[in-house]
C-alpha cells in the first residue's frame, strides 16, 4: 500500500483563526487561541498520522508590518513556511482585503504548489455576502482553491482535510507515528502559561511577556515545574504579580489546569517574575527564547 505525507503550511492575517484550524485538525491545543493579535510567536507543527499518511501542518504567526526584532523574527518563520510547503494554506476571514504584507501575496499567487484559500468565520456572515466573498478571492487568487468555513464550529473542516490527503505526495513519513508535535514538553509549558497572561492582562502587558521553563522533572505521577515570567520593566513585574500575589496566582491556577489535561499528569508549577529591560530588541536574548534560529 502506497504511503502519503507531506507539509501543509497554514499562513494569513493576525487573527484569522489559523490556531484554531490546526488544533481542529490535530485534535490537541497545540496553539494559542485568544481573541488578542500574535498570539503566536513561532512556527509550531502538528502531526496528524494515518496508516497510510502523514500531514505534517505548520501553524505560523500572523504577518504583520515588523516594528521590533521580535517581530522580524515571527515574520522570518512565515517566510520559512514557503520554502518546505507540499501544500499552502492561506487563510482570510469574512470581510477581509489582502494580507498587510504585499511580497507575502505575491509570492500565493505565483506559488508552484497546490493553494487551499480558506474563507473563515462563515458563521459571521449572510449567504450574499458569502457569495461575494468567493467572488472577489476567486478573482484575487485565480490558482487557489476556495473553501468557505468555520474553523471554531467545525464546519467544512474535515472536508478541507479530504482535500489535502488528495494533494499529498508519495512518501514515506517524516517523523514516528506517534508523535503530535516537533515541539518539546518545555514549549508547551511555557505557551500555556502565555495564554493565561494574554487572557488576564490589558494593553502591553502580554507583548512584553516571554516565559521560560526552567525546571522540567517527570516522575511517574507527578511533574514538577519552575517557569520564569520575563517582562521589560519593573512596573510590569508589579502588575503580574498584583496585590498580595493574587493576579500570579490566578495564572498558575489555570495553567495548572491546562497542563495537567495535556500531560495527564497531577501537575506542581512554581512561577517567578524577572525584569530584562528591552529583551525584544535584545539579539542573544531572543535567540535564547528560540527566535532568530
Amino acid at each position: 500500500m502506497s504511503h502519503k505525507a507531506g507539509f501543509v503550511n497554514i499562513i494569513g492575517n493576525p487573527n484569522v483563526g489559523k490556531s484554531t484550524l490546526m488544533n481542529a485538525f490535530v485534535g490537541e491545543r497545540l496553539s494559542i487561541i485568544t481573541s488578542k493579535a500574535q498570539t503566536t510567536r513561532h512556527r509550531i507543527l502538528g502531526i496528524v498520522n494515518g496508516d497510510d499518511f502523514q500531514v505534517i501542518l505548520s501553524d505560523t504567526p500572523g504577518i504583520i508590518k515588523p516594528a521590533y526584532e521580535m517581530q522580524e523574527s515571527m515574520m522570518n518563520f512565515v517566510k520559512s513556511a514557503f520554502e518546505d510547503a507540499d501544500i499552502l494554506i492561506y487563510m482570510v476571514e469574512i470581510g477581509e482585503q489582502d494580507l498587510k504584507d504585499e511580497a507575502f501575496f505575491n509570492k500565493i499567487i505565483h506559488a508552484q504548489i497546490p493553494i487551499l484559500l480558506l474563507l473563515n468565520k462563515i458563521d459571521t456572515s449572510d449567504q450574499l455576502q458569502l457569495e461575494e466573498q468567493v467572488a472577489y478571492w476567486t478573482a484575487k487568487v485565480p490558482n487557489a482553491e476556495i473553501f468557505p468555513i468555520s474553523a471554531l464550529q467545525n464546519f467544512n473542516v474535515k472536508e478541507v482535510f479530504n482535500r489535502i490527503l488528495d494533494l499529498l505526495p508519495e512518501s514515506p513519513a517524516y517523523y514516528p507515528k506517534d508523535q503530535l508535535t516537533d515541539k518539546p514538553e518545555r514549549f508547551f509549558v511555557n505557551e500555556t502559561i502565555r495564554e493565561k497572561i494574554l487572557l488576564h492582562y490589558k494593553k502591553e502587558i502580554p507583548y512584553s511577556v516571554e516565559i521560560e521553563t526552567e525546571e522540567f522533572f517527570e516522575d511517574e505521577n507527578i511533574i514538577r515545574i519552575r517557569a520564569l515570567i520575563m517582562v521589560e520593566r519593573d512596573t510590569q513585574k508589579g502588575i503580574i504579580i498584583g496585590h498580595k500575589g493574587e493576579a500570579l496566582k490566578r495564572v498558575g491556577v489555570e495553567a495548572r489546569a491546562d497542563l495537567e489535561k495535556f500531560f495527564g499528569k497531577q501537575i506542581h508549577i512554581e512561577m517567578y517574575v524577572k525584569v530584562n529591560k528591552n529583551w525584544r530588541s535584545n539579539t542573544n536574548m531572543l535567540k535564547r527564547f528560540g527566535y532568530n534560529q
